[in-house]
């Protein structure tokens, strides 16, 4: 009787063949004639992106919102010179002509922001994170199905070229069911020190680890059942968040582990792998906008030449959903009550690393 091989054991790699790429719809999606009159509220650093992602897709952006009004009055200059700037909410909110509404400040204030533009019944596209707490995010969502409004969390990662395309495949059955998801980011955060985003101890969690629970969400719906996650501050960093993070999730049958070191200084890497019964993904890269995609299954290896970039493609394709959601009447992909599910997945992984302990997800 003969023993195993060096092939059963991994140790051996094999030629495989290379097959076509299956045609997927990972694009920012497009509304047919729908055109309506967006307001932005918030014009801090990642509105630029918000902004820019707008024009080039030619959004009808009429006004601009911030406390400050000359923060508004320079991206008003630099991207939608036509728009309009204030300082008044409430003036926004009682516009006509306004019928989304993209929230885009810190989400210690969003909240009664996003509550008020609903009552005032406009559609809202929230930046992410939505909200701190679970409860707090059902009740706005209760309340936008109440107004028959669609609410929106700007998870823009999911129009992200590499991760909109193993997310189709996994939603086209390519890969049969999700056995595991492993994702590594090590990249530089330390370009945080002297902003608001330091004062979050929790920043790598909730502000950036947030893409890849809501990524695993968008794979696995609501089946995620526990977590155990550590933070801790790198050797050398000068930044106040600890930079370094992981977690390991469980869901029924699967696994899945998220490793992110804020604090790479040289070689950034960003892989994220996904296994399958049918066949496995895998993305690789030196940085989130520049990936390569595999497709792995029994017919051999794809490799789609993927067009696009996570900015600013990623926000074009946020409001694009949520625009496409209110012409056909329709749930958003990225609709405020299943985000929820991000929400208790990322609200675990804190609660997890600071208590030291598994916590479950209900």
């Amino acid at each position: 009787m003969s023993g195993p091989t060096d092939s059963d054991y991994a140790l051996k790699s094999s030629n495989v063949r290379l097959v076509d790429a299956p045609v997927l719809n990972y694009l920012p999606p497009r509304s047919r004639s729908y055109a309506p009159g967006i307001a932005v509220i918030g014009a801090g650093g990642i509105s630029s992106a918000h902004l820019d992602a707008y024009r080039d897709a030619g959004y009808d952006v009429r006004v601009i919102c911030n406390r400050t009004l000359a923060k508004a009055e320079e991206r008003r200059n630099a991207f939608f010179p036509q728009a309009e700037i204030t300082s008044d909410i409430e003036a926004v909110l009682n516009r006509d002509d306004i019928e989304i509404v993209d929230i885009t400040t810190h989400p210690e204030v969003r909240y009664a922001m996003i509550e008020r533009a609903l009552q005032s019944g406009k559609h809202v596209l929230s930046q992410k994170p939505f909200v701190l707490e679970v409860d707090a995010g059902l009740r706005l969502v209760e309340l936008a199905e109440k107004l028959n409004l669609k609410l929106a969390v700007n998870q823009n990662g999911r129009w992200a070229p590499h991760l909109s395309y193993m997310r189709e495949a996994v939603k086209g059955g390519l890969v049969g069911e999700i056995v595991s998801c492993h994702v590594g980011i090590h990249w530089n955060h330390g370009w945080i020190k002297g902003t608001t985003f330091e004062t979050n101890h929790h920043l790598v969690f909730q502000d950036f680890a947030i893409h890849w629970f809501d990524f695993l969400v968008s794979l696995i719906g609501d089946r995620a059942s526990s977590v155990v996650a550590t933070n801790m501050r790198a050797v050398g960093q000068v930044v106040a968040p600890p930079l370094l993070a992981q977690a390991l999730v469980q869901f029924e049958g699967g696994q899945a582990s998220f490793v992110f070191n804020g604090a790479t200084k040289y070689g950034p890497l960003d892989c994220t792998y996904i296994c399958g019964t049918k066949g496995s993904l895998v993305s690789t890269g030196p940085s989130l906008g520049t990936q390569s995609v595999e497709l792995w299954t029994e017919r051999g290896v794809a490799r789609p030449e993927l067009v696009g970039t996570w900015f600013n493609d990623g926000f074009r394709g946020a409001m694009g959903e949520l625009m496409c959601a209110i012409e056909d009447d329709r749930a958003p992909l990225h609709n405020a009550r299943d985000n929820l599910a991000s929400i208790a997945l990322t609200t675990a992984a804190v609660r997890s690393a600071v208590e030291g302990n598994i916590v479950q997800i209900f």
